[in-house]
């Protein structure tokens, strides 16, 4: 298990509690007792320390390596009925950027989402995240496919950025991004967004058009991450905490300036403590939330997907 720097009281208690419990087994000394309350001020501290998080604290949290990504989320949701489809037919395929046929329940969706990696090797394997043009491509050609055949399309942002290389922008980076708002703005068929980590400026728009757009608690979407917000207004990254807090990139937040329409709770701790509910929780709004557009006409989704993005930043006095 892997601690972040506001976690370390938490490690602490849970070494203190491994301790007692090991005295309890291996001598005669009763320490019920004792274990209780090191159990009791654990469950205390957890409860403070989640309960009042700062946006760079759920910015960290969105990065832990052990948060579940989108083939997790992917195969979780589908089992074995998720079919992943390759390549833009035009460039290669992009690692980077997935998507396929999956089921749930009875419900064909198509999935589309950006992967990164679990070590360095399949880090680099899929771009860190970060797709290319042609990934962007792929996934519009597999949103056309699902609007052609009358399946509803499920996308799953989690991604640093679009990749920033020569070679992208070379193959118009911009394009294909810009590309993808305007045919998602009028696909014929539903389209639920969620955000399960990072959602990061051009590279999650590109995927993040939909007449449903939730986010999981601990995650962020924002123009542009804290970091790179700091190094540009200050010259160095040691105020990405108070650009975090500026950018107003959390899921309340998001909810609260009405650009996401539902938060999925996470448990306590975050996506990764508790993989399973995470994993219901999500299936459970793609659901819910399908049923809500599934009898609406393709004029009717188009127009209200249309009215909502049109109101976004519109300011009554």
């Amino acid at each position: 298990m892997e601690y972040l720097e506001f976690e370390l009281p938490i490690k602490e208690l849970e070494d203190q509690l491994q301790k007692c419990q090991i005295i309890g087994e291996e001598s005669d000394v009763d320490v019920t007792e004792t274990c209780k309350k090191i159990e009791k001020k654990l469950k205390e501290t957890k409860k403070d320390i989640y309960k009042n998080l700062t946006a760079w604290q759920r910015v960290q949290l969105s990065r832990h390596p052990n948060r579940p990504y989108t083939l997790d989320h992917i195969k979780a949701l589908c089992g074995d009925s998720f079919l992943e489809l390759h390549g833009d037919r035009n460039v290669k395929d992009d690692k980077a950027m997935i998507g396929g046929l999956g089921k749930i329940g009875d419900q064909t969706y198509m999935f589309i989402g950006q992967q990164k990696g679990y070590n360095t090797k399949t880090r680099q394997y899929r771009n860190f995240g970060m797709a290319n043009p042609e990934g962007y491509r792929k996934a519009l050609r597999l949103m056309k496919s699902a609007e052609k055949f009358g399946i509803p399309v499920v996308t799953l942002v989690d991604t640093p950025g679009a990749y920033p290389g020569l070679e992208a922008e070379e193959r118009g980076q911009g394009e294909a991004i810009a590309r993808n708002i305007l045919e998602m703005a009028r696909l014929k068929v539903p389209i639920i967004t969620i955000i399960i980590g990072e959602g990061a400026s051009g590279g999650a728009l590109g995927i993040g058009v939909g007449d449903k757009v939730l986010m999981l608690e601990n995650t962020w979407y924002s123009v542009i991450s804290p970091e790179s917000c700091s190094s540009i207004l200050w010259r160095s990254w040691e105020y990405k905490e108070q650009a975090a807090e500026a950018l107003k990139l959390t899921a309340p937040d998001m909810k609260k300036l009405k650009l996401v329409d539902q938060i999925i709770k996470e448990p306590l701790g975050g996506a990764h403590t508790d993989r399973e509910t995470t994993f219901k929780s999500v299936s459970d709004a793609i659901v819910k939330n399908y049923e809500e557009l599934k009898n609406l006409s393709p004029k009717e989704l188009v127009d209200q997907r249309m009215e909502k993005y049109m109101q976004m930043g519109v300011y009554k006095g």
